[in-house]
């Protein structure tokens, strides 16, 4: 369980097209994050 202020924890996910992204290629840099559900997925 995370805490606030605690750093979050590295992860990849796909990009919309496809590309592999960790929140390591940000390290340094502000970023916000959007989780949407897949095209023709419940939820």
């Amino acid at each position: 369980m995370l805490n606030v202020g605690d750093k979050a924890p590295d992860f990849a996910l796909p990009s919309a097209t496809g590309e592999k992204v960790g929140l390591k290629d940000f390290k340094g840099k502000t970023l916000v994050l959007y989780f949407f559900p897949k095209a023709d997925t419940p939820g």
